[in-house]
């Protein structure tokens, strides 16, 4: 550890300034730094065991998603999807009091407030069940709502005490939101469904009505139709094609009743309307057969042969019989041609009836198309409208809207604050910082409060070995060692302080009984390990060994127990308080030192411990944990049940207590029985409380017998040891003296770097 010499200017005012490097400034002030850290850390502590438990338990819900109803996303939708500022948005609503209030309306949720509020110890719980307002004033603080990352997930958490209220509240939120959501969905769709149902029964009405109508119409006009057409077009086609048909019909029978006639005016029958009748038929064949019998009878018999005249009768018998035949087919062609004619005729009047009516009923179908088709246009509608509201209806019922449920809190089993790892981790680092901080402040506050000493003319002195100035300010353990074996320079002048000691004892108007020696650092110890040493708890009860078999610290400690209990003044001093104007003075090292020194020359003596904010006695003197001056001053304990005996005989103790507490507790009552209990010792010296509370060092000088004030050679500002000394008389205090420790021959009360190790805590302690 490399260390700059003080130098001194020859100015009117000059200041003694040593330049440290950061690891010797933090260890000149080693036991702030370790008062500040375990300060910190037992505050941290207690605020791990103090602080309400908190357990949060949070739901997930994912939004703008498409809806399985919807299978064709509109480009709207999609740009919804992506959107942030619709995430946005759906926070708020999640966030809303309105949501809030549908989620009180969920079966148990005010029951949970209600038991929530009074395990936090609150006031107007049963106010939450009826006042809508203050439920949501309340359950608002304790929602954390906010979006995953850049997901579409929102997370719906709840903190509380109670794990069940925790879980209880976060799911009744998360359903709450999602019922809103799907319902705000359903009643629209359920609006446009219950209108599309009105318009299609008006439809309904309307087609009936109008069908209703085509019949009457049709009925009246006569309009009836048939298979393929209106009924007077289909007897009108029917009409036609008969008299067609009966023409025809005519035209035959008259083309056959002509050529019946011109045969038989000729005497033939050989027509074909004739020879297609059967009996023409036989009668020609028989006919034929008769003549050719004649013709070959006539050639043998004569013209008078009875034969012959017998085939001759009987074919005049057979053409007879062949000529009646014809007229009988001439009589019916006649009859046919005739029927035909007045068919014919009467299908003609028909016609022009059936012409005349459907000549009348054009604009009746014409003004039964245009009903139909208007009737056939909202049969469409209806069909449509039908339609898209059934969809509707299927939609409403199945519908789950765009938010749906990721997943719904689970039951919390781990708290989620305070964490005992992070916590501690936490008060771990502000307890560093804070040390550090308090280390170099410190330093410099010390520094800037330093007395403006005039320089004396420079006197040779002896300088003790010390290591070379680095070339670079390196602090190091390399460096330490490099220190502490260095080779000693020569002789060179040093400014010496003159009158500084009288100085102090001018000033603060109280004598100096004594200058304790720094302690020997021990020859065994590394500069290492006294450093690491030095740090750590058992340090001072290590120094206060040392002091013990250190002859010129035993020196004088008994010269200042000579200045404290001159002859006649015993009886008067058995009460005595150690203070000390700033910290690191040596206050308890002093303290404890004196007090084994008196109790080793068969005094009875007991120590009292009322530094609370940085307790030593415990470590220092190896006793036992227990509830010390703090419980005794709280009224828990009496004096006599905190008393320690020592490992020093005649020595007893009464430590601070086992964690630091406020300085307030030295005002109550019980300190002043505590002190008239204390009269049954030789001797009650009393570790004065942290510096800077000059109210506590009053309040306590006025209840001892006097003040013994300690100041550390080379270091203590001269203004505070005035300040000190000012507020114990003023408080009705008497000042026995000034004590000066860490004091070296070479200083002579100037400011320069102490020696390193146990001694420098020693002094510092």
């Amino acid at each position: 550890m490399f260390t700059k010499r003080p130098t001194a200017e020859s100015t009117d005012t000059g200041e003694a300034v040593a330049v440290q490097s950061p690891l010797l400034t933090v260890w000149r002030h080693r036991q702030l730094f370790a008062g500040v850290f375990c300060g910190v850390m037992v505050l941290t502590v207690v605020a791990l065991v103090m602080l309400p438990v908190r357990y949060l338990a949070t739901g997930s819900v994912i939004v703008a998603e498409q809806e399985p109803a919807n299978s064709n996303a509109s480009a709207a939708w999609a740009q919804k999807i992506g959107d942030p500022a619709d995430l946005e948005s759906q926070l708020l609503v999640v966030r809303s009091p309105r949501v809030m209030r549908l989620a009180m309306a969920v079966p148990g949720v005010l029951d949970a407030a209600v038991e929530e509020c009074h395990a936090r110890g609150g006031s107007g719980c049963d106010k939450l069940k009826t006042d809508s307002g203050a439920f949501v004033d309340y359950v608002q603080t304790n929602y954390s709502i906010g979006a995953v990352g850049r997901s579409r997930v929102i997370n719906i958490s709840y903190q509380s005490p109670l794990p069940e209220v925790a879980q209880k509240l976060a799911n009744a939120l998360t359903n709450a939101f999602l019922d809103d959501q799907r319902t705000a969905g359903s009643d629209s769709r359920e609006v446009a469904a219950s209108y599309l149902w009105k318009e299609a029964r008006q439809l309904d009405s309307e087609l009936r009505d109008a069908d209703a109508k085509i019949q009457a119409f049709r009925r009246n006009k006569g309009l009836m139709r048939g298979s393929l057409a209106p009924i007077s077009s289909e007897r009108l086609t029917n009409i036609s094609q008969q008299l067609s048909v009966a023409e025809t019909a005519r035209a035959e029978a008259a083309a056959r009743l002509q050529e019946i006639k011109s045969n038989q005016s000729r005497g033939a029958s050989d027509a074909p309307s004739v020879l297609s009748n059967r009996s023409i038929a036989d009668l020609k064949q028989q006919l034929t057969v008769v003549t050719a019998q004649l013709a070959s009878q006539a050639n043998v018999l004569g013209p008078r042969h009875p034969s012959l005249r017998a085939l001759e009768q009987e074919q005049a018998a057979i053409k007879e019989r062949l000529a009646t035949e014809v007229s009988s087919i001439a009589i019916s062609a006649q009859k046919a041609f005739d029927a035909n004619d007045l068919l014919v005729t009467s299908l003609k009047k028909q016609m022009e009836a059936v012409k005349a009516e459907v000549g009348s009923a054009t604009s009746d179908e014409a003004s039964i198309e245009s009903m139909v088709r208007s009737t056939e246009i909202k049969r469409q509608q209806y069909a449509d409208l039908y339609k898209r509201a059934s969809e509707l209806e299927t939609e409403r019922r199945v519908l789950i809207g765009s938010t749906r449920l990721v997943s719904l809190a689970e039951l919390p089993i781990k708290p989620f604050f305070p964490k005992k790892i992070p916590f501690l981790a936490a008060g771990a680092t502000l307890g560093l910082l804070l040390a550090f901080a308090a280390a170099f402040f410190g330093d410099r506050l010390n520094l800037g409060k330093l007395p403006r000493m005039r320089v004396a003319a420079p006197v040779k002195t002896k300088i003790p070995p010390a290591a070379p100035p680095p070339i670079a300010p390196v602090a190091t353990a390399a460096g330490a060692v490099a220190a502490a074996k260095a080779p000693p320079v020569p002789e060179r002048k040093a400014p010496a302080m003159a009158g500084s000691t009288s100085e102090l004892s001018v000033v603060t108007g109280a004598p100096i009984l004594a200058r304790l020696p720094a302690l020997k650092k021990d020859a065994s110890e590394s500069p290492i390990g006294a450093i690491l040493t030095a740090q750590s708890g058992p340090s001072l009860s290590r120094a206060l060994v040392l002091a013990q078999q250190d002859s010129a610290y035993q020196d004088a400690l008994r010269n200042l127990a000579a200045s404290l209990f001159a002859s006649g003044s015993e009886r008067n001093r058995r009460k005595i308080l150690v203070a000390s104007p700033a910290t690191a003075e040596g206050k308890t090292f002093l303290t404890l030192a004196l007090a084994q020194h008196l109790a080793a020359t068969g005094r009875s003596v007991l120590v009292l411990e009322c530094d609370l904010g940085a307790p030593k006695f415990e470590i220092a003197l190896g006793l036992r944990s227990s509830l010390g001056l703090q419980g005794i001053l709280r009224g828990d304990v009496q004096p006599r049940e905190v008393v320690v005996r020592t490992a020093t005989p005649n020595l007893d103790a009464i430590a601070a207590g086992p964690f630091a507490a406020s300085a307030d507790l030295l005002m109550r009552r019980p300190l002043a029985d505590l002190l008239l209990w204390s009269q049954i010792y030789d001797v009650v010296l009393i570790d004065g409380p942290s510096p800077g509370i000059q109210t506590d060092v009053g309040v306590l000088a006025r209840q001892v017998d006097g003040v013994l004030l300690c100041v550390r050679s080379g270091r203590s500002s001269i203004g505070q040891a005035v300040a000190t000394s000012s507020a114990i008389r003023a408080a009705g205090g008497e000042l026995f003296g000034i004590a000066i420790t860490m004091a070296t021959p070479e200083t002579n009360g100037a400011r320069v770097v102490g020696p390193v190790g146990l001694g420098a805590y020693a002094g510092a302690t």
